[in-house]
């Protein structure tokens, strides 16, 4: 038996937390979710915002589906995000997707099969599918009014989306069309019932639910601590307010709770959603932080502190709070699982994030509409394996820590 003179107590805990096989396995797939979550839509298939590119001709195909899309550039301009921004909001896609079964070039018209309709063809210009041109009356040499290209033979002008005369040729078209404009697309877990990407999505619910998670674990965890703080160091009537008040809401059921907030924020989104779910957790933090004090308040060194003159807030910062950190980061985890899964039914019940912003819930609301509809058991699959994985990751975690933190074990 190895003696604590020689380590510090946190190296045991790092030990017993490292030998626990389920713990690490939940850790991983939290620090992988993450990372996912941080790079967003760097790494995503669809990383245009809120994931809502797609086209209705291929809703609800199944995983591992391929498709060819044509796609057609935008009369519009759209502007090319920095790097950072389209780490936190995406970019704009400047083209319409159409997916279709072949092609074919015919002069400056592209003859397309549509996707799913065998023997329906579709005339596309080919000019108009590569090149945004200028939308309006248009004043320039060579031009007539409501002009806003000339083909001569292999040649042509066109006026573009800020009005410049531009010349190319045919061949340049066709080089640019095959490069850019056409496209074949794998959906590996299928497409949703708006013909979205069901990939992206998942990988930006991640991001939500995650980023939810987070911050209603720090409201909670900073009014649990402050409210058991004060009602477990200065008992008496402090006590009895804290108390009431924790009782109050400890009876009300979590969502109606997040409901009655909702309405009275007159608010409902991704912000409602961190405070709502926040104010509805820090009971559990604040009862376990007032037993925690109960028992170290009396204690040989508070004594001492006191005597020395240390103010009451410095005793409860500097001496009480570090002793208490074990069952504090333990709740936090099942915290953070019980954020994800009320962030998930309050999406469902359309009281959290809003259509077209994707999270898991919103996907489980979408295909329960679809339920009893080919092709529709993978929009309501995905996303509740994905709540699942992260709330029962969350919950080996939290049971590896409570483990390594419990003084019975420390030695062992």
């Amino acid at each position: 038996m190895e003696m604590y003179s020689n380590h510090s107590p946190g190296f045991y805990v790092r030990r017993r937390l490292l030998s626990n096989i389920p713990a690490m396995v939940g850790l991983g797939i939290i620090i992988l979710s993450t990372i996912i979550a941080v790079l967003g839509y760097l790494i995503m298939p669809d990383s245009t915002p809120s994931v809502n590119d797609g086209a209705i001709q291929i809703q609800k195909q199944v995983p591992v589906f391929t498709t060819k899309l044509l796609k057609i550039r935008k009369n519009m301009e759209v502007e090319e995000e920095s790097w950072l921004g389209r780490l936190m909001y995406g970019q704009r896609s400047a083209y319409v997707l159409v997916p279709v079964e072949k092609y074919r070039i015919d002069g400056y018209i592209i003859e397309a099969e549509m996707f799913g309709r065998p023997g329906e063809w579709q005339q596309y210009d080919l000019l108009n599918t590569v090149k945004a041109l200028f939308v309006g009356e248009a004043e320039a040499e060579g031009f007539e009014s409501g002009e806003n290209f000339r083909i001569e033979g292999d040649k042509v002008r066109y006026i573009d989306v800020w009005g410049k005369v531009i010349e190319t040729t045919r061949q340049e078209l066709l080089r640019e069309f095959e490069e850019q404009n056409i496209e074949e697309r794998t959906f590996w877990l299928g497409t949703d019932k708006a013909g979205r990407d069901m990939l992206s999505r998942l990988m930006f619910g991640t991001r939500i639910s995650l980023s939810i998670g987070l911050l209603s674990v720090l409201i909670s965890m900073v009014l649990g601590i402050l409210m058991g703080a004060l009602g477990g160091f200065f008992g008496g009537k402090t006590d009895s307010v804290v108390m009431w008040l924790m009782s109050v809401v400890w009876s009300i059921p979590g969502v109606m709770l997040v409901i009655a907030i909702s309405l009275a924020l007159q608010s409902r989104g991704v912000w409602v959603a961190f405070v709502a779910v926040g104010l509805t957790m820090w009971v559990d933090v604040a009862r376990v932080v007032r037993g925690q004090i109960f028992g170290i308040k009396q204690k040989l060194y508070i004594e001492a502190a006191r005597a020395f003159g240390v103010s009451n807030g410095q005793i409860i910062y500097a001496h009480i709070l570090p002793n208490i950190s074990g069952p504090l980061i333990v709740i936090a985890t099942a915290n953070f699982a019980a954020a994800i899964l009320l962030e998930a039914g309050l999406s469902f019940l359309g009281l959290s994030v809003q259509p077209p912003t994707p999270s898991w819930g919103i996907m489980i609301y979408e295909g329960y509409n679809s339920i009893g509809t080919q092709n529709s058991w993978h929009l309501v699959a995905f996303p509740a394996l994905a709540i699942c994985l992260m709330v029962l990751s969350f919950n080996l975690l939290g049971n590896g820590l409570r483990d390594a933190y419990d003084p019975k074990t420390l030695l062992k």
